[in-house]
């Protein structure tokens, strides 16, 4: 096993920063680019990044210590965000991610504070029982999965732009 509760944390505490350097100040044209149908430009990403701060990752830590596996974890809606359409600049939601993300952080950091705390289990809808150190694990490779999202976003805005060099861009190619 790999996870490491200061490793983690070394992630969780820099991916807000990470996006404000990446997307604070820049052209607005660059929050209205996606994917395709059906997938999030980075804007849209910011804000479920906001929702899983509110409503999955702590409060599921909460009843991982404080249920086991006494009751299931409430289902978090991944699109819950679209529904939230917001006219506000990138920048407020790099900020209010930002709050949350220090107080879910301290939150944390409160509420860890043994190795054998690690082995709790809860009750995932899903996958059935789950560890707290897969959550944790998972709050960590969520992040790096959307810093990356964001980045391969942003990349494809050009991709018939670089011309015969999209050969060798293989962040293109996916």
């Amino acid at each position: 096993m790999n996870f490491k509760m200061n490793e983690a944390m070394e992630i969780l505490e820099r991916t807000p920063e990470t996006l404000a350097v990446l997307l604070t100040g820049i052209s607005k044209s660059w929050f209205t680019c996606n994917e395709g149908e059906g997938t999030w430009n980075p804007s849209e990403v910011i804000g479920h990044l906001i929702e899983a701060e509110k409503y999955n990752w702590i409060p599921r830590l909460n009843m991982i210590i404080d249920e086991g596996e006494r009751e299931a974890f409430p289902p978090f809606d991944r699109y819950s965000h679209l529904q939230k359409k917001s006219a506000s600049p990138i920048e407020h939601k790099l900020d209010e991610f930002k709050l949350i993300r220090a107080e879910n952080t301290k939150k944390l950091k409160a509420r860890i504070q043994t190795k054998e705390q690690l082995e709790l289990t809860g009750l995932h809808p899903d996958f059935g029982t789950v560890k707290l150190r897969e959550l944790l694990s998972t709050w960590v490779v969520h992040d790096l999965t959307h810093i990356t999202q964001i980045g391969r976003v942003l990349a494809k805005r050009y991709s018939e732009d670089v011309g015969p060099w999209k050969e060798y861009l293989s962040i293109l190619k996916k």
